[in-house]
């Protein structure tokens, strides 16, 4: 069940503003597999005209509800004022926590976590059947999934599953697309470039590049040997050798520095955050927001299972999806690209390496195309990104951006939204 609201304040020390249309509940995915989701319809005089976004968070553990809610895309920021930025201007917009155990979504016990991008696809299936039956109202909208770091990985295995059953008619919805942001779809080929990326923007010298080089080789050896569980293990050690090398960059926007106050949580997109903002996210989604939408069983704490979650997953974290692109395109689904400069997790580099690995045939002319160049939104005759488009495919290179766009460029992010889902 979900509620809708048009205005809720709280007697809590914080006042939440008048909000447009809103609505959200619980599906069980599974039997003690409880997932959350929340709706805001767009804010225009008619919702209708325009599509709906569903936004998945990375991790896997990083809640959708709470990071890209209030961090990145919502309404409101995590002062519960206005975001200039919000995605709502120009769609709807579903938060989901997922997988299970994320944010409010939990489950009855640790073995009814998801282990694989698979199992996290078929419970969405379960979601937005439950979903588009009972909001008929968004079955004919076009439908599009925007991701986010490890929520890219879950974003493509997810879109292959949701256009299978559209096609059979178990869902019904008009899927428009999908766009993976500095997404995980290529584990190795991020780690591997992790060391020429920063010694080109001389953030390690010689001595730092041979040790963070050595470190990815233990890696790529671990996933070519199948050991998948010692490559996520390599891959943290690899992330502490970088540290220690380039004396702490922040692997989340590589301008700004990694310090003590940074808490670091693998892909969870929060690592982003400092102490003191991932306090005030935690105690606005376990206050007054937890509050505000009365649904949350008292046991449950947001954000309470997150590392289990990617404990859960972490046989399944290093391991490529690149050949489920390959089927979206082949399908026939509109797939989009989006990249922060400054991102270093995901980079850039390793982002243009697996789309070279592509077997769909429109590669070849893509590869021959030049970009075209945007004007940053905030600063007239400045380059704000560079885009390329063919078919069913596009790449949008997002300057001065880290690892969560939204935040980093809102207006710049705010228009690619616009030109993925066909409004300019």
């Amino acid at each position: 069940a979900g509620n809708q609201i048009y205005l809720a304040f709280f007697n809590t020390g914080w006042s939440l503003p008048v909000q447009g249309k809103e609505t959200w509940g619980y599906v069980d995915v599974r039997e003690g597999a409880h997932m959350f989701w929340w709706l805001y319809y767009a804010d225009s005089s008619s919702f209708k005209d325009l599509p709906l976004v569903m936004w998945l968070q990375g991790g896997p553990g990083g809640s959708s509800c709470g990071f890209g809610n209030f961090e990145e895309i919502g309404p409101l920021d995590t002062d519960l004022e206005p975001r200039k930025t919000s995605w709502v201007s120009s769609a709807s917009v579903l938060f989901v926590d997922n997988p299970v155990g994320t944010g409010y979504s939990y489950t009855d016990s640790e073995e009814a976590l998801t282990k694989d991008v698979a199992m996290v696809a078929a419970d969405m299936m379960v979601l937005l059947r439950e979903f588009f039956n009972k909001q008929t109202e968004f079955q004919s909208i076009p439908f599009y999934i925007f991701s986010e770091s490890y929520g890219g990985k879950m974003a493509a295995a997810i879109s292959l599953a949701l256009t299978k059953a559209v096609q059979k008619g178990s869902i019904k919805c008009n899927f428009a697309g999908v766009a993976l942001g500095d997404s995980w779809i290529s584990p190795l080929d991020s780690v591997l470039t992790w060391g020429p990326y920063l010694y080109s923007t001389s953030l390690l010298d010689d001595y730092g590049l041979m040790e963070v080089t050595r470190a990815a080789k233990a890696v790529q050896e671990a996933v070519e040997q199948g050991q998948y569980e010692k490559a996520t293990e390599q891959w943290s050690i690899t992330e502490n050798v970088v540290e220690q090398n380039t004396n702490g960059v922040n692997f989340y926007n590589i301008l700004t520095q990694q310090d003590d106050e940074l808490m670091k949580s693998s892909l969870n997109d929060n690592g982003y955050l400092c102490k003191t903002e991932q306090r005030t996210l935690y105690r606005l989604m376990n206050g007054p927001i937890r509050k505000k939408l009365g649904v949350i069983p008292k046991n449950v704490t947001w954000g309470g299972q997150a590392e289990e979650v990617f404990e859960s997953m972490s046989g399944d974290f290093m391991k490529p999806v690149v050949d489920i692109i390959d089927e979206l395109l082949a399908a026939g689904v509109n797939v989009t690209v989006y990249n922060g400069q400054l991102d270093l997790i995901v980079d850039t580099i390793g982002q243009e390496l697996w789309v070279k690995k592509l077997n769909w045939d429109g590669l070849k002319k893509f590869s021959q195309m030049k970009w075209t160049a945007l004007e940053d939104p905030e600063s007239a005759g400045q380059t704000g990104a560079f885009y390329k488009t063919y078919k069913n495919f596009a790449f949008y290179w997002i300057l001065k951006a880290g690892h969560m766009i939204p935040s980093d460029q809102g207006q710049m992010a705010l228009r690619m939204l616009k030109m993925v889902t066909l409004q300019e």
